[in-house]
């Protein structure tokens, strides 16, 4: 499935100079408060009043991370600050500001990345005011592929690591558990065609069925300001469900030396998507015993002494969750 839509002039990336493009793309870009140098220059420059600055990157890759099919460009712009932006708040940080390099199809029209550039602006607007694009890249290739780089302020606070929880620690998220999944699903099985590809005519029914899911998938919600408010409380481990809560509880257990051990109660009623399902993008936390829950956490376990993850007291094996060098298999976004 290809890029589709054209705009008044009809004029794709292929036929349109990159500057002419850029100058298109620009206005509709969020700004960063932080932003001292912003876009058009060989680097932006950036405030950081905290002296120092957190940063991560994340690709999304046609295929593997989504399809065309069922993503339109505001979708596309809007997972791929969302996906950054939780990485921020999950260290403890505000994010600030995002530098994004795009790579596609000679024939994209230039419309098409503008409405990228739209997601991106509505992406910041909802989930962190005042962060911004302060700059990036475009190039072609044949596949479609975002890189993003997004930047935090930490504003005094000690960055949450993966690695300090301790036993007698509360384990919390904030975020639904295994909507996104829900929602791949629902697309893999409805909105495919009878080969089982996916299928464009199909997902305005597979939407109206499972409005919720659905767009959990494809616009996902991280609660950003969580992230900073778990610091303020004295988290002492945190990351970003990305890839599915047993692999990344599993990644917090080993980096802190502890067992981590899930009440199967408080996952919800279908408890294996809630464990195997990714791209939920919520914030899995370690409390110490006794904190008052900030935001939208709510317990779903506890820290102990020993190795390893734990589901109702029992070991809990499966890697339980998305690795794209072991099982790829294109089933996924």
């Amino acid at each position: 499935m290809g890029i589709s839509g054209s705009d008044a002039a009809g004029t794709t990336i292929g036929e349109a100079s990159e500057r002419e493009a850029l100058r298109r793309i620009f206005p509709r870009l969020p700004e960063s408060d932080a932003t001292l140098v912003g876009p058009g220059d060989d680097a932006a420059v950036l405030a950081a009043p905290d002296g120092r600055f957190v940063v991560t990157t994340d690709m999304m890759v046609h295929g593997p991370d989504f399809r065309l099919a069922w993503s339109g460009p505001e979708d596309l712009g809007w997972k791929a600050a969302a996906t950054n932006l939780s990485d921020i708040a999950a260290m403890g940080a505000v994010p600030t500001a995002l530098v994004v390099a795009i790579a596609a199809p000679p024939e994209t029209p230039v419309a098409w990345l503008e409405g990228v550039a739209d997601g991106f602006r509505l992406a910041c607007t909802e989930l962190a005011p005042g962060c911004g694009v302060v700059g990036g890249d475009l190039s072609v290739s044949a596949t479609l592929t975002f890189a993003v780089t997004a930047f935090g302020d930490l504003g005094g606070r000690r960055p949450v690591l993966r690695s300090g929880a301790r036993p007698g620690d509360v384990v919390a998220v904030s975020g639904a558990l295994g909507r996104a999944a829900a929602g791949l699903h629902a697309l893999f099985t409805e909105a495919v065609d009878a080969a089982g590809e996916p299928d464009a005519s199909r997902l305005a029914a597979v939407v109206a069925a499972h409005p919720d899911t659905v767009s959990a998938q494809l616009r996902p919600r991280p609660p950003i300001g969580d992230g900073p408010l778990a610091a303020d409380a004295g988290a002492t481990a945190m990351l970003d469900l990305s890839d599915g809560l047993a692999l990344d509880a599993r990644r917090v257990a080993e980096a802190s030396g502890v067992a981590i051990d899930l009440d199967p109660a408080a996952l919800g009623p279908d408890l294996r998507t809630a464990l195997t399902g990714g791209e939920d993008h919520g914030l899995l936390a370690t409390f110490p015993p006794g904190t008052r829950l900030p935001g939208g956490f709510r317990t779903i376990g506890a820290v102990h002494e020993g190795r390893g993850l734990r589901v109702g007291g029992r070991p809990f094996d499966e890697r339980g969750g998305w690795d794209p060098y072991l099982e790829w298999d294109g089933r996924r976004g």
